[in-house]
């Protein structure tokens, strides 16, 4: 499959994962808060360089690309190796970076709270990670069958 493909696979999984993750967050208070996560990490980040970026709207869109641009990133993974490993490795990598997103902000120094303050919100938190790759993979199939 093609880099292009991939890349272009990752990010229809990418922008799937952040429309379920914002239609969610607006409809419940249950919901993972994966851009409070987010804002969190990029503030941490630019206090390493001395910076800090006080404007809330500009520090969501600023998220917002990253988590977009990351996760296009990982999820184009997907489509490398063999076609037929696709799905095994689409649930493998989902549930990865589910279960990470969950596990990893407290080694980090960040609050762990916004995605895993119950075990509701840190399962959906993984199955949300999941639902993007199973889109990605999804896009790599229909590709697979254009070509």
């Amino acid at each position: 499959m093609s880099r292009i493909k991939n890349l272009l696979a990752g990010l229809a999984g990418a922008v799937a994962l952040n429309l379920l993750h914002e239609t969610a967050r607006r409809q419940t208070s249950n919901a993972p808060r994966i851009d409070i996560l987010g804002e969190n990490a990029l503030q941490k980040a630019l206090s390493y360089i001395g910076e800090h970026i006080n404007d809330h709207d500009t520090l969501y869109k600023a998220t917002l690309a990253g988590d977009i641009v990351s996760n296009t990133l990982y999820y184009s993974l997907i489509g490398s190796g063999k076609k037929k490993y696709l799905w095994p490795k689409a649930i493998f990598m989902g549930l990865s970076a589910g279960i990470a997103a969950v596990k990893l902000p407290e080694p980090m120094g960040l609050n762990p709270k916004p995605v895993a303050k119950n075990e509701q919100v840190a399962a959906l938190t993984v199955g949300y990670y999941l639902f993007g790759a199973l889109v990605t993979a999804l896009v790599l199939t229909k590709f697979n069958k254009s070509s």
